[in-house]
């Protein structure tokens, strides 16, 4: 008889611990009140398009000029591209081409890569904006800066203070000179005298490409794109030009690189062409992308 108030007490506590289960249960536990972290929405795209079929036949033969004077056989590979290596196709692609022309060789490739967010804070089309934002900044550019060449006055700014800092005097119209050369070059008047070339003279005698197509950020081209222009000479070989188109649109970001390599040290390259041709395959692209 000692022991029966003994046994009460402990059938009294464990209904009090199946009670307090059954409240868990019921989700009126003590950790009520946390807040619930709403994932962020997926991007658009869950695929992307077999990359050596994104471009058309007829793009390729005006990108590719010398692939035209192929046999039929040889015409059909250079057609075909050559396919990047990638270990998961749902989420990096790329194609490349290559054809010999005459006075040119010239070179195309494509690449995509669907950006995938694996923080349910950050959607991913936010993570493929950070990912874009990285090569916009490798390329030296910025979003914050306006279209198109640099500004002149500011050149003048920075070459007379590299002057001031070498402690050599410098004329000013030298500086003005250098200035307008390395932004938009323009029939200004006798800048390029001492060069022995004026600025005024036949098309395709005076000035460089790179200075007259700067690089720059574009904004009619997805949600975000820039252009790099990058001219080239190996020694004493002859020019190399590339244009490389980058841009993202959603979740997907693409780059687009354009090249063309004389086959003459006299020979050099029509940037503005190239960067032209670039910029229309790569909205073809992006509109191929949104249908």
């Amino acid at each position: 008889m000692a022991y029966v108030p003994g046994v009460a007490l402990l059938a009294a506590l464990a209904v009090g611990c199946s009670t307090g289960a059954d409240s868990d249960a019921n989700g009126t536990d003590s950790k009520a009140g946390t807040p619930t972290v709403t994932p962020a929405p997926p991007g658009k795209y869950l695929t992307l398009p077999a990359p050596c079929r994104a471009v058309p036949r007829s793009t390729l033969k005006d990108l590719l000029p010398g692939a035209a004077e192929l046999p039929g056989d040889q015409q059909d590979k250079v057609f075909r591209g050559s396919a990047a290596v990638t270990y998961d196709t749902d989420r990096k692609v790329g194609c490349s081409w290559k054809a010999d022309g005459p006075n040119a060789t010239r070179s195309l490739s494509i690449d995509l890569e669907r950006v995938v967010s694996y923080d349910p804070a950050v959607s991913d089309d936010d993570r493929a904006d950070t990912v874009y934002a990285k090569k916009e900044k490798a390329a030296g550019l910025s979003a914050s800066a306006p279209p198109g060449p640099p500004d002149e006055k500011d050149e003048k700014d920075k070459k007379g203070e590299a002057s001031e800092g070498s402690g050599k005097a410098k004329d000013p119209a030298d500086g003005d000179a250098d200035a307008t050369d390395s932004a938009d070059p323009s029939p200004s008047g006798s800048d390029d005298a001492s060069s022995g070339e004026s600025t005024g003279g036949t098309p395709g005698s005076s000035s460089s490409p790179e200075e007259a197509l700067p690089s720059r950020i574009l904004d009619d081209l997805g949600d975000a794109a820039f252009l790099q222009d990058l001219p080239k000479k190996a020694g004493s070989t002859a020019q190399h030009h590339t244009v490389s188109v980058v841009f993202r649109t959603s979740n997907v970001v693409v780059t687009v690189r354009y090249a063309e390599q004389p086959a003459l040290v006299t020979q050099v390259p029509d940037g503005r062409e190239l960067q032209e041709k670039a910029q229309a395959l790569a909205r073809k692209l992006a509109e191929t992308l949104s249908e």
